[in-house]
């Protein structure tokens, strides 16, 4: 039975047996996607149009990251659609819009609902995984923040 990569950090899951001499190396890289899920990274965009950014199978990549902060090596002219790949991923990122030409981003999965986020606001999204109907939901919507600041209630409804 071959390695698989079906999990929501796309890691390699070895089979018992394979690898063998090997599974050190395959486990290290594992653990530094696993780090490299915690932390920040950078995608940019560089045409004027839609985009699918896809997390690769038990490679780095930047979409992986907790934190993605979206930039644009183009003026962006209308609202485009980031689309986060595999659409089987469930999976929570900070998304910050730090594109050029002043407009928002929408984040998509699959055909199920969206989330806007404005140029210059950063927005937690969740995937939901469903595959070709995969909905992504801003985590923060119904958060409510106490005017006088002294607490935070928090509510979160997926799906």
């Amino acid at each position: 039975m071959p390695s698989t990569y079906v999990n929501n950090l796309r890691l390699e899951e070895m089979a018992t047996g394979e690898n063998y001499g090997t599974w050190g190396d395959t486990t290290n890289v594992n653990l530094e996607l696993i780090g490299e899920a915690l932390g920040y990274g950078n995608e940019d965009l560089s045409s004027d149009a839609d985009a699918t950014l896809t997390m690769q199978d038990a490679t780095a990549d930047a979409v992986r990251a907790l934190y993605l902060k979206i930039t644009s090596s183009v003026s962006l002219t209308a609202t485009r659609t980031i689309t986060l790949a595999p659409n089987t991923i469930s999976k929570v990122w900070m998304i910050e819009n730090s594109t050029t030409g002043n407009q928002a981003i929408t984040i998509a999965q699959g055909s199920g609902s969206t989330v806007s986020v404005p140029n210059g606001i950063t927005k937690i999204v969740a995937t939901d995984g469903a595959g070709a109907g995969g909905a992504v939901a801003d985590v923060t919507a119904n958060f409510n923040f106490d005017a006088a600041g002294t607490g935070v209630a928090m509510a979160i409804a997926l799906g």
